[in-house]
């Protein structure tokens, strides 16, 4: 992990020396662009490991990047936001955001959760086993999910919250659970982001003719659903 390329788009050059700083002690190679016409370039010709994205960016902000790099790429995505703009929050989220760090921030913290998502995205290889529940199969070491053996295409924290899931279908997980078993203990995620998570995997399942993945029992907490099995 520690040799992974890391891009940051931000248009003010105090953030990205900040974060360049943080970075580089950090053992990462960093890659620079000054907005977001320079940010989809790069993430074209330099196929990062991770891209920082700053919402608030004139032209094309945060959110039209991220649009744009997932028509080819499932790069993970880290989005830099406002404190107050929980709305583009929950829509970068949405659009296949991996996690954000509000401003002003803490460099260790963003450092903390680069590497949350790495690790999730560059889990160590064994040997691909299949995940299958009903219609439903999960390959996490390949990062292939399928639905009656079409793929559907998720992030690397839906596979990692799919993933925990399917391992134990029958197992009720409570959401401080599995908020520490995707992002770590200690690491602070809201319900908000959960359920964005959340709601991007039952939508492309549901997309994908699967309506019945996952089951929430109210107050309680979350498991597999039948994924149309008998």
């Amino acid at each position: 992990m520690s040799d992974a390329l890391i891009l940051v788009v931000d248009d003010d050059p105090q953030i990205r020396d900040v974060l360049k700083v943080a970075l580089e002690r950090a053992s990462f190679g960093v890659e620079m662009a000054r907005d977001g016409a320079e940010g989809l370039r790069k993430v074209q010709d330099r196929a990062p490991d991770l891209a920082i994205l700053d919402i608030g960016m004139p032209e094309m902000d945060g959110l039209e990047l991220c649009r744009a790099i997932r028509r080819d790429s499932e790069v993970p995505i880290l989005f830099l936001t406002a404190r107050d703009d929980e709305v583009d929050r929950i829509l970068g989220l949405e659009m296949g955001g991996d996690d954000y760090v509000t401003k002003p921030f803490s460099p260790r913290e963003l450092v903390a959760r680069v590497r949350a998502i790495l690790k999730r995205a560059q889990a160590p290889r064994t040997e691909a086993r299949a995940l299958v529940r009903g219609r439903l199969s999960l390959v996490p070491e390949d990062h292939v999910c399928r639905v009656d053996g079409v793929s559907v295409a998720l992030t690397a924290t839906e596979i990692a919250i799919l993933s925990r899931l399917m391992v134990r279908p029958s197992q009720v997980f409570s959401r401080p659970k599995l908020v520490d078993a995707i992002w770590g203990p200690g690491m602070m995620v809201s319900d908000r982001t959960l359920d964005s998570h959340l709601r991007n995997v039952r939508s492309k399942l549901g997309e994908a003719g699967l309506d019945d993945a996952i089951d929430t029992l109210h107050g309680v907490g979350l498991r597999m659903g039948r994924c149309g099995g008998a």
